[in-house]
């Protein structure tokens, strides 16, 4: 039996191609939920072609999206509470099929920790899909490097992207070199089936932005300042601003809406199957997600990540920079977009097929 323990819309995204290549050799995957992200299951499991959850980890009738830090103790208990009150149950679903049972989590949210943990108490293999990625820096970004951290000293199999999160798991046993992030794989597989909606009503040639890290929005005169840039940017060519709710607050909090115009349009935050097609057509992406990073790295789509560090070397010095928060560096990105794009990929790499053979050779 092999199990994914993930809890927010980014991880289904990256767990889908695994998922299926999976279910494409014959197994029978499930996947067992944290409950981060709740409003926005239902379309992203349509949307991937993904089954609900097998099991929820906390209760299913009141569980609600985690939005704040304060939130996170009592939803830390609510997992607990589940997983120790089914444990033999829990138990009893990883053996079904008298194989090693194997418990996969993804990337770096509370999620994948805690997953890691469930995983090693119902005394299952555990593998870690993007291990390896570190920013060098404890508290940038916070709490995700802290988690990755925890988490690789609890994991039995590292799936690292690279030979540089190769590197950083030097002295770890069972690190599996995929050769890419399963990003890949997923931006494949929606690029393939287009989008669910028409977006409509962007403009001929337009770059795109998403800037909604706790880090920055939170910060008033940071996140001020990168707005302005991309305003001013905007007289050149049009940029699109791709906002969530808790973006949106802070918007109305710092009294930002008045800097978007027919230039500098904001939108609503879309669905992955409907924004992926929207990123690939951009002329330049400026963004603080380290999601879109791997993605425009894929694409050879020129890229600012406006960020302090980043755990991510896809695309740098390639195809994208860091700006390491300074403004003036994301205006020099944005006065020359055109030498960062890359139109010549060759990107032949499969590593949700890497994932499987591993797990396959596990089980053996």
């Amino acid at each position: 039996m092999i199990v994914f323990i993930v809890g927010t819309t980014a991880e289904l995204i990256k767990i889908a191609p695994v998922h299926h290549e999976l279910i494409s050799r014959g197994s029978t995957p499930e996947i067992w939920y944290t409950g981060q992200h709740v409003q926005e299951l239902p379309a992203v499991l349509g949307d991937l072609e993904l089954p609900d959850p097998a099991v929820w980890l906390v209760p299913r009738e009141s569980a609600k999206n985690l939005a704040r830090t304060a939130q996170v103790p009592g939803w830390v208990t609510r997992v607990a509470r589940t997983t120790l009150s089914r444990r033999a149950e829990l138990r009893r679903r990883l053996r079904a099929d008298g194989r090693t049972p194997v418990v996969l989590v993804h990337g770096d949210t509370f999620t994948t920790f805690i997953g890691a943990m469930i995983g090693r108490m119902l005394g299952a293999k555990v593998g870690h899909i993007e291990a390896g990625m570190r920013s060098g820096h404890l508290l940038h970004p916070l709490p995700e490097e802290i988690n990755r951290k925890l988490t690789s000293g609890l994991v039995h199999l590292h799936f690292a992207p690279s030979e540089v999160e190769v590197k950083n798991l030097s002295g770890r046993r069972g690190v599996v070199c995929t050769g890419g992030n399963t990003v890949i794989d997923a931006v494949r597989l929606v690029l393939e089936r287009g989008p669910a909606d028409e977006v409509g009503d962007l403009p001929a040639g337009y770059g795109l932005s998403t800037l909604h890290r706790f880090e920055l929005v939170r910060d008033q005169k940071a996140y001020t300042q990168a707005l302005r840039v991309l305003k001013d940017a905007s007289a050149k060519m049009p940029i699109v601003y791709f906002a969530g709710e808790s973006e949106k607050a802070r918007l109305v909090e710092y009294d930002l809406l008045g800097l978007f115009d027919d230039r500098f349009v904001i939108k609503d935050k879309l669905r992955y199957v409907d924004f992926l097609p929207v990123l690939s057509g951009a002329r330049f992406v400026v963004t603080d997600s380290g999601g879109v990073q791997q993605e425009c790295a894929h694409l050879g789509i020129p890229c600012a990540i406006h960020r302090l560090k980043t755990e991510s070397h896809q695309g740098l010095g390639e195809n994208a920079i860091l700006t390491e928060m300074d403004v003036a560096r994301l205006e020099h990105f944005l006065q020359d977009v055109d030498s960062y794009r890359r139109t010549d990929l060759e990107d032949d790499a499969h590593p949700s097929r890497v994932v499987v053979d591993a797990i396959e050779r596990l089980e053996v």
